[in-house]
């Protein structure tokens, strides 16, 4: 076995693939910088050690902050303006609301209101994600609030190689990226990304290909989506399941033509169903495909509720891959 194969073989988990991400980019390009909450060493990278061992190679180029989200957006947005590019954290994503003006009246608008001679080439890190009891102000999905926001683009990572990918790509783009991290899948091991690997923001990947309905998902519900796919194909269905990857811009090519093949959708996403990103791509699905459609297009969330302390009823809140498997049966049913 060469050392090529070796290299394709090996195993990360997203939390290494952001750190190597991250790191190979400082080592590319000296203006780009990370600052945050105890990112530097020794607070051990972060609260889950996402940056770890990157301030003791690149010294103050990753900067810890005070408790500020306005301070590390405001200092990020400034940097970004005299010709860096900052990777700043926002540990949580309920805490994103802190600094909102700062992202969307200022990170996402400059470039417009420059008339394109400004742009603001900053990513922001932000974690979130239910299943460690950590209440209704610390694990909310937010994306749609964002997504809807001109001038910000949205991804959301599902695997080492993703979080890699579009880690690179959402450091070399001009303009302002949210990057959605989920702290549940941040240990699970799969194939590791090649140095200097890219994924296009706004372009999805189909995970599997199938004929009787398209399942799209991204983040964590791919997770729940995979065995759910599984246990279709047990009972005769033949589900594709798209990744979507990027929500904002989103990829409606791969996403349309899949319903077009199918007949059938549904998205999946932990965010509240209400007003989610399952609600834009469902009323596109139905104005594009409205004549081919074999049933209703099936969004299935999170309940309409702030997320539960409690372990069982967190556990009840978002899908599961038992739901998911019970909403197919019921739309091929249709």
């Amino acid at each position: 076995m060469n050392a090529q194969t070796n290299v394709k073989a090996a195993k990360a988990n997203i939390l290494q693939g952001i750190n190597a991400a991250i790191a190979d980019a400082m080592e590319a390009d000296e203006t780009v910088i990370a600052l945050g909450e105890d990112l530097a060493d020794p607070e051990e990278g972060g609260v889950c050690g996402v940056t770890k061992g990157l301030s003791s190679r690149f010294g103050d180029r990753v900067r810890s902050t005070p408790i500020s989200e306005q301070a590390i957006i405001g200092a990020a947005i400034g940097a970004s303006l005299v010709g860096f590019k900052p990777i700043a954290e926002i540990m949580l994503m309920n805490f994103t609301t802190v600094a909102m003006d700062m992202i969307v009246n200022h990170a996402a608008k400059l470039r417009f209101m420059s008339g394109g001679q400004t742009h603001v080439p900053i990513v922001i890190r932000t974690m979130t994600g239910t299943g460690f009891a950590s209440g209704g102000q610390h694990c909310d999905y937010l994306e749609a609030w964002f997504a809807h926001t001109a001038g910000i683009k949205v991804v959301c990572p599902s695997s080492p190689k993703d979080a890699y990918g579009l880690m690179r790509s959402a450091i070399d783009d001009p303009d302002p990226v949210l990057f959605i991290e989920n702290l549940p899948t941040y240990w699970a091991p799969a194939d590791a990304p090649e140095k200097g690997y890219r994924v296009p923001i706004g372009k999805a990947n189909i995970l599997s290909e199938g004929s009787d309905i398209t399942i799209v998902g991204y983040a964590r519900m791919i997770q729940e989506a995979m065995p759910a796919i599984a246990k279709l194909k047990e009972e005769g269905i033949s589900a594709e399941l798209i990744d979507l990857r990027t929500i904002a811009p989103w990829d409606r090519e791969t996403v349309l033509a899949s319903v077009r093949k199918t007949g059938r959708a549904m998205i999946v996403h932990e965010a509240v169903t209400p007003f989610g990103a399952g609600a834009e791509i469902a009323a596109v699905i139905n104005e594009e495909l409205f004549g081919k459609l074999k049933a209703p297009v099936k969004r299935l969330g999170g309940a309409f509720c702030p997320v539960p302390f409690s372990k069982p009823l967190e556990t009840a809140f978002a899908p599961q891959t038992a739901d998911i498997v019970a909403a197919a049966q019921a739309l091929l049913a249709q």
